[in-house]
C-alpha cells in the first residue's frame, strides 16, 4: 500500500509520516513537497520516505505524480493554515487552499475516468468553518451551520464542500475531517500554544525579556495532541465512510488564559509578565470551540490518549532545545 501526504514537511504531516512508519511498516510513505520546503521536521525519516516535487497550484505536476505513483491513500494536509495571515493575504489563502484542493481532486477524477484510479482521499478541513457559534450549539456537531469568520475559514469551507461535491458528482472517495485545536512539538511559532511556549523558553534562556505577549485570552478551546490527531487521521482512511464529515478533537477544554497559566507554571523562570498586544487581536475572532466527536468515536473507537499537560511540557521542551541551538544562545554558553 502507498500513502501520499501533501504537506509532509509541515507540523501535522511530519507527525503523520512518523506514525505510519512506526505502526504500519508495510505502507510506503511518500510526500508532496515544493522545492523550497524546509526539511527539518522530517530529518529523522528522510531515508524512509519518498519525496515528490510539485505544487498544489500546478496541475501538471500533480497529474504527473499521481499518474506515475498512484497512491492508495492521499492525506491532503497541505494548506495556508495561519488564520492571521489570511486577513493580510486572502487571495493567496483562497488560491492555495481552494484551487489547490480542486486541482488535486480534478486530477484524481481524470485518472479515475481514464485509468480506473480510485484512492481514498482524506481532506483536512477545520473547526474554523463553524465560526462563532452560540452557547446553545455547544458541543458543536457536524450539522451545525457554517459561519466562517476569516478568509482562512472561508477557504476551508471551500475545500470541505469541494470534497463533498466530488463525492456526490463522481464518487471520488473523499472523507472530510474538521479538526479542532491540536498542538505539540514542531507546531509553528505563529500558533498560540507554540508561540507562548517559545516566548517562555526565550525568557528562560535570557534571549528575551521575561514577558509573554498575548491576544484574546478569553477564547475557549478544546485542545488535543498532534500525536493523537494523526492516529485519528489514519483511522479516518481505514474505517470511515466516503462522502462523510467527522469532527475530531480532544477532551481538554479551557480558555487560552488557563492554558497559558499551565505553561507558566511549568517554567523554570518565575515572575514572567503577561502583556496584551493589540497587534495580536484579530478583526473577527472565534471564541468558543467545543466539539461533539460522537460520530467519529462510533465509527472508529478513537479516544485521545495523551494528557494535555504532556503536550504542553513537550512543546515547551521542544522550544528550549531549539533555542539552545540558536547563535544567540550559543554565544551565552
Amino acid at each position: 500500500m502507498k500513502a501520499l501526504i501533501t504537506g509532509i514537511t509541515g507540523f501535522v504531516g511530519s507527525h503523520l509520516a512518523e506514525y505510519i512508519l512506526d505502526n504500519h511498516p508495510r505502507v510506503d510513505v511518500c510526500g508532496l513537497v515544493r522545492w523550497r520546503s524546509p526539511k527539518e521536521n522530517i530529518e529523522a525519516i528522510l531515508d524512509t520516505v519518498t519525496l515528490h516535487q510539485g505544487n498544489l497550484r500546478d496541475f501538471p505536476s500533480l497529474r504527473s505524480i499521481l499518474a506515475e505513483h498512484k497512491p492508495d491513500i492521499i492525506f491532503h494536509l497541505a494548506a495556508q493554515s495561519y488564520v492571521d495571515f489570511s486577513f493580510i493575504a486572502p487571495i493567496d489563502t483562497l488560491e492555495t487552499n481552494i484551487v489547490g484542493t480542486c486541482n488535486l481532486l480534478e486530477v484524481v477524477k481524470q485518472l479515475k475516468q481514464s485509468e480506473g484510479y480510485d484512492p481514498v482521499i482524506h481532506i483536512c478541513s477545520s473547526s474554523e468553518v463553524y465560526g462563532q457559534v452560540r452557547a446553545d450549539e455547544i458541543p458543536i456537531k457536524e450539522d451545525n451551520p457554517l459561519r466562517p469568520a476569516s478568509p482562512y475559514a472561508v477557504s476551508k469551507v471551500g475545500e470541505d464542500m469541494l470534497a463533498l461535491q466530488y463525492w456526490l458528482s463522481w464518487k471520488i472517495k473523499t472523507i472530510r475531517t474538521r479538526m479542532f485545536t491540536h498542538t505539540g512539538p514542531r507546531r509553528g511559532e505563529v500558533f498560540v500554544v507554540s508561540n507562548f511556549a517559545k516566548q517562555i523558553a526565550s525568557a528562560e534562556a535570557a534571549l528575551a525579556d521575561p514577558i509573554v505577549k498575548v491576544g484574546n485570552l478569553d477564547s475557549v478551546r478544546t485542545f488535543s495532541d498532534v500525536r493523537d490527531a494523526v492516529r485519528a487521521y489514519w483511522l479516518i482512511a481505514e474505517k470511515c465512510q466516503p462522502g462523510e464529515v467527522y469532527n475530531v478533537g480532544g477532551t481538554e477544554t479551557m480558555t487560552i488564559g488557563q492554558m497559558l497559566d499551565k505553561l507558566l507554571a511549568m517554567s523554570t523562570l518565575k515572575g514572567i509578565e503577561v502583556q496584551v498586544d493589540p497587534a495580536r487581536l484579530r478583526p473577527s475572532d472565534v471564541t468558543l470551540q467545543v466539539p461533539c466527536v460522537d460520530k467519529f468515536y462510533k465509527a472508529t473507537g478513537w479516544k485521545p490518549e495523551i494528557p494535555f499537560e504532556k503536550t504542553l511540557a513537550d512543546t515547551l521542551e521542544y522550544w528550549r532545545k531549539l533555542l539552545c541551538k540558536s547563535p544567540r544562545c550559543l554565544e551565552k554558553v
